[in-house]
């Protein structure tokens, strides 16, 4: 007889560990607030710009800094180059966080993300060059759909009302991360035209010294933060976008627990730098960066000139079917069974939520276009139209099935011993029942103290008046 085979198959989208998710949905409640004023602020820019487009330029091109060190920026490029640093530490620390204690520290586990994320972004792409090609369009922008904005997404669901069970939640999240880091490798590769190798050089024993300074344990903002703005500098003055100084230090950091800690350096960093980082730094880059034109006239260019409507169609099309048919053809190769409380359509939906393509395609777009100030203008009209477009389409898919999704998030959080964890994490414990057991009998014998006391047999009760 031949020896048994395992045919067991793994659960995709299915319970993560109670750690996990408590890390998840605190980063999500953060990233959901960051969200929110980032809707807000890109609102805010496009009233602004519409409506005082002068003095609205007049504050963006503002210039500020010392001209001797190569700082006298506008400040639209502090806050692309300045603050989304913090946005892409962030990032770095989420990576690195991701790669030793979350979804892509298995191999095997990590595929089905990792491959979803990049045909997640390699499809926007190519649907950005087929519409650019026979529309006779410039091929520079094919890199401005490939991104996923986490936040804006979030406040997306804030505010249409939608719940989504953790799975979802964390799956969307992982695809963010990865796409992130993708996202970096295409800054750094494709746009940096000339390097000043001395301050690269500069730049890169500074990060040595902040890679020796963590591991030699020493401890103190007053430290890192006068370090990491001298690195930020260099990487600025290099010609290599200055965001990567920012990856490049969360990378640094250590993200997995030792034995008594409740919270690793970089989840703690990461705890104190998220909320700058989502409810001020990219808040402020959108309100710098978002105010465009929305006139009939440019309205029309975004769907007729072909590199507006390639990343149009990029975001809304491509995103939904890279990271979908990503997600299907690796679970299937993979043997991954998807959660059997969830559907495919479900993770159709979640895919058309990733073509929400805000922060980072706003600085592609400038970065690919910087020459031009006019399709520059237009390429982020049809960033915000598609995200638009994305967020209404997968809002739409997302409400059907709200109620599915209610129940599942009451399920996971429901806790009726009231001990802080969800039952759904205690069901395979004795003392678990034992202790349900318990609270059931003491709820039994109250009814039926009240049922005693309203029929007027109580014990010591002398009958009814």
């Amino acid at each position: 007889m031949s020896a048994p085979t395992s045919n067991r198959r793994s659960i995709f989208l299915g319970r993560m560990s109670l750690p996990e998710r408590n890390f998840v949905a605190e980063a999500l409640r953060a990233e959901t607030v960051g969200g929110v004023l980032l809707l807000v602020a890109s609102v805010a820019a496009l009233i602004w710009a519409n409506t005082l487009s002068g003095s609205y330029e007049a504050v963006r091109d503002f210039h500020l800094g010392p001209a001797s060190l190569g700082l006298d920026l506008s400040l639209q490029h502090w806050s692309a180059n300045g603050l989304l640093a913090l946005f892409f530490f962030v990032a770095g620390i989420e990576l690195k966080r991701e790669l030793v204690a979350g979804e892509l520290r298995d191999p095997k586990a990590a595929a089905l993300p990792v491959i979803a994320a990049l045909c997640g972004m390699v499809t926007p792409a190519l649907v950005y060059v087929t519409v650019t090609v026979l529309g006779g369009g410039s091929l520079q922008g094919w890199a401005v759909p490939t991104a996923t904005d986490i936040a804006f997404a979030l406040a997306v669901l804030a505010v249409i009302g939608t719940s989504l069970p953790s799975a979802l939640r964390a799956f969307l999240l992982t695809l963010a991360v990865v796409d992130d880091l993708f996202a970096i490798l295409i800054i750094a590769v494709f746009f940096t035209s000339t390097i000043n190798f001395l301050a690269l050089g500069f730049a890169a024993v500074g990060l040595a010294v902040f890679y020796l300074l963590l591991r030699k344990g020493v401890r103190g903002w007053y430290v890192y933060v006068p370090l990491g703005v001298v690195i930020w500098a260099l990487m600025e003055n290099s010609g290599v976008h200055a965001t990567i100084a920012g990856v490049a230090m969360g990378l640094m950091l250590r993200c997995h627990r030792r034995d008594g800690e409740t919270r690793s350096p970089g989840e703690h960093i990461e705890h104190l730098v998220r909320p700058l980082s989502a409810g001020l730094a990219v808040p402020l880059f959108a309100l710098f960066s978002a105010g465009v034109s929305l006139s009939g006239g440019a309205l029309h260019e975004v769907f007729t000139r072909p590199e507006t409507l390639g990343v149009v169609l990029g975001l809304i099309v491509g995103k939904a079917l890279g990271i979908f048919g990503g997600t299907w053809f690796t679970a299937r190769f993979t043997r991954a069974e998807l959660n059997p409380d969830l559907k495919w359509p479900d993770v159709f939906a979640l895919a058309s939520l990733a073509g929400i393509g805000f922060t980072v395609s706003l600085l592609i777009g400038e970065l690919a276009f910087a020459g031009d100030a006019a399709l520059t203008a237009e390429i982020k009209a049809s960033v915000l139209v598609g995200s638009l477009l994305a967020a209404v389409f997968a809002g739409i898919l997302l409400k059907i099935r709200n109620a599915k999704y209610k129940k599942l998030t009451e399920d996971e959080e429901r806790d009726e011993d009231q001990d802080g964890i969800p039952d759904v994490y205690e069901l395979d414990k004795p003392e678990y029942h034992l202790r349900m057991a318990a609270i059931h009998e003491a709820k039994a014998a109250e009814h039926r103290r009240l049922a005693e006391v309203a029929s007027g047999t109580h014990a010591g009760d002398d009958g009814p008046a």
